[in-house]
């Protein structure tokens, strides 16, 4: 028997060892309990889950057989460094930028790494994102991230 090198072959190893290193890491936190979960409650299980669905994923691409245009083609290499490229500059720019600056910067290098560029949808994009994160981490999680440049105040 013959494996082709498949997207989801690819795809279910790629979860499965990260789902497997996430629970390998938070397994040194402590865990806690169900009524007062630790700081490795949540990513532990998560990793598992992780690994579990990778896991799915590899079984099924081992068991299907794959039309041609299934399989793995040729790696793009261009948005690799466009991903990373953006990463770095979020986390370069958030202190002194703010969250409001920031994200629109991030969402808009990210968007240069797919085929369809369109500056309505880094607008629509950064503004749905944004705002999201205020939510999210601000007013949910009540973290204290700069939300406006440190220029403003």
């Amino acid at each position: 028997m013959q494996i082709k090198l498949t997207k989801d072959l690819l795809a279910g190893v790629m979860f499965t060892v990260a789902g497997i290193c996430f629970a390998v890491g938070a397994a040194s936190y402590s865990f806690g309990s169900a009524a007062r979960p630790g700081p490795g409650y949540f990513p532990f299980g998560l990793g598992i889950l992780l690994a579990l669905m990778g896991a799915v994923i590899l079984v099924r691409g081992l068991a299907t057989r794959q039309a041609p245009e299934q399989q793995f083609g040729r790696l793009s290499r261009r948005p690799l460094p466009i991903v990373v490229l953006a990463i770095l500059s979020f986390a370069l720019t958030l202190p002194t930028l703010g969250m409001v600056l920031a994200l629109p910067i991030l969402i808009a290098i990210i968007s240069a790494a797919g085929d369809q560029f369109s500056w309505r949808d880094v607008a629509i994009g950064s503004v749905v994102l944004t705002l999201g994160s205020w939510l999210v981490f601000i007013k949910g999680l009540a973290l204290t991230l700069p939300v406006w440049p440190s220029f403003i105040g």
